[in-house]
């Protein structure tokens, strides 16, 4: 049972000492323990195996949020010797202040049921504690098994405004579009410092981002946290594209030597959902070229060998509701006079979204399709589409068995082959090949540039920053901001989550 909260240490600053407010954080520590402990007797437990199992030995995951924030406020540089020097005074404090109230705790009301004294204090975490509070745990006892873990915080870090976990900062300038469109917004940190600070333009050397920092300092800031936890860390250790087999090797054994329990490495565009493109990347540079030269490519090789058949003034049709990752789906298949497939229309999201102008050109396409085809193999057309549209893919998908929808696309190819072919699911189908005499139209020119990303600039800050590309379509404002940051997919335009 994962019962967790998280103390976010960004609003731990005192900014007349320059220095963290510690009798107010101990304070925090203690009272956050004995909530985590409270939550574990209100929790209405849907099995009795989870109550009986939570009640034995009750364990919390006290976590935090607003790490990287707090070390800017106090100008240290994440992932430097001052901070790892730092962080390993903060977090040894914290743990000693909340393994201190659990002990308190089980004065009052009792260890855990499975305790037992003479192993407990003989774990590994335990052997790294001082003696007093081994002592105290022996005598007295600990309300609780585990006490410590770090959450990822995707959502209420983002909520909060402030670094997510025990993470960097993703980025300090984002894009979030809005009903006035797409807009620049700095992480508030670093508008704050801009504000504090007019006329500079770029920000101190203290302020780093995730890609800025090498992997061993992501490694080594794991590392001394680790120390002071005893459960798991969640940490994203983002390594550059050109990173080997070997190296990465190499990394995980680091993080063996150095203690760490586990560990996610993430190569920077080894997945979909491409965190940042920077400006000034040569691989960045070089896949935009790729993206020209194939869409010139492409062009040249269009060909319209088919007539468009006009469409009747009256059609007969179904609309279809179906459920996908992306919300539910209303499909309407329209049928010429014969019954043969004459047009699609999706409808998703809301209008005006991103997910909408890809659910309509997703139709208005199957529709051209079918009406350049000629009316007796319509019907094999549209096999031929369904076929390629089932079984792609997404991030999310729902259901199980054979209602499992994997995405919108595929969604779509189940309610065509449900409406059109009920009898089968999968029939070999061959469209009447064309008249080899038929005159095809020669190419026509068009300009290489016309899918160019023309987003990408310099941000004032002096570090190279760009749009988001390649994110995901985000399932709750339908706009393409979902990326994967601090090992978490979330959205940058309306802060949804997915952890």
């Amino acid at each position: 049972m994962c019962n967790l909260g998280a103390i976010n240490l960004s609003k731990f600053y005192d900014a007349e000492a320059n220095d963290v407010d510690w009798e107010t954080l101990e304070q925090t520590a203690r009272y956050a323990t004995r909530f985590l402990d409270d939550v574990i007797d209100s929790t209405p437990y849907f099995f009795e195996e989870n109550r009986q199992q939570q009640l034995s030995e009750r364990r919390v995951g006290l976590n935090n949020m607003g790490l990287a924030e707090l070390m800017v406020r106090l100008g240290i540089r994440y992932g430097s010797d001052e901070s790892i020097a730092f962080i390993d005074k903060l977090y040894e404090f914290l743990t000693l202040a909340i393994y201190d109230e659990s002990v308190e705790i089980a004065r009052e009301k009792g260890a855990f049921p499975e305790f037992d004294g003479e192993k407990f204090v003989q774990s590994g975490f335990m052997q790294t504690l001082p003696d007093d509070i081994r002592n105290k745990v022996k005598n007295n006892g600990i309300r609780n098994v585990t006490l410590l873990t770090q959450a990822p915080t995707g959502t209420t870090g983002t909520m909060m405004n402030t670094s997510t976990g025990i993470e960097p900062f993703f980025s300090w300038v984002y894009y979030r579009k809005s009903r006035l469109g797409l807009h620049e917004e700095r992480a508030p940190i670093a508008q704050e410092w801009f504000d504090a600070h007019p006329g500079e333009t770029e920000l101190p050397d203290y302020f780093v981002t995730a890609m800025e920092l090498s992997p061993e300092d992501h490694i080594r800031v794991q590392a001394a946290i680790q120390r002071w936890v005893d459960s798991a860390i969640s940490k994203t250790c983002n390594v550059p594209n050109e990173y080997t087999v070997e190296q990465v090797r190499e990394l995980y054994e680091y993080m063996y030597e150095l203690g760490c329990k586990g560990g996610t490495i993430y190569r920077d565009g080894s997945r979909d959902e491409q965190v940042l493109m920077l400006k000034g990347d040569q691989r960045a540079e070089a896949e935009m070229e790729k993206k020209r030269k194939h869409s010139t490519e492409a062009i040249e090789q269009v060909t319209t060998p088919h007539r468009v058949y006009p469409r009747p003034a009256l059609l007969t049709g179904v609309t279809m509701r179906r459920a996908t990752p992306m919300g539910n789906a209303y499909i309407t298949m329209n049928s010429d006079e014969d019954g043969n497939p004459f047009e699609v229309f999706i409808t998703v999201g809301k209008a005006g979204s991103d997910l909408q102008a890809d659910a309509e050109s997703m139709g208005r396409m199957i529709s051209l399709a079918l009406r350049t085809t000629a009316p007796q193999n319509r019907r094999k057309m549209l096999k031929l589409i369904i076929d390629e549209f089932q079984g792609i893919g997404g991030a999310r998908p729902i259901g199980l068995g054979p209602k499992r929808v994997a995405s919108l696309p595929d969604a779509v190819a189940a309610a065509l082959s449900e409406h059109y072919f009920p009898e089968t699911a999968a029939q070999q189908l061959t469209l009447v090949p064309l008249d080899p005499n038929e005159p095809h139209p020669e190419p026509q020119d068009t300009p290489s540039d016309v899918i160019v990303d023309e987003h990408d600039k310099v941000q004032p800050n002096g570090h190279a920053h760009g749009v988001i590309s390649g994110a995901d379509m985000c399932p709750e404002c339908g706009t393409y901001s979902l990326v994967r940051a601090e090992g978490c997919r979330k959205c940058l335009s309306c802060d949804y989550s997915e952890c």
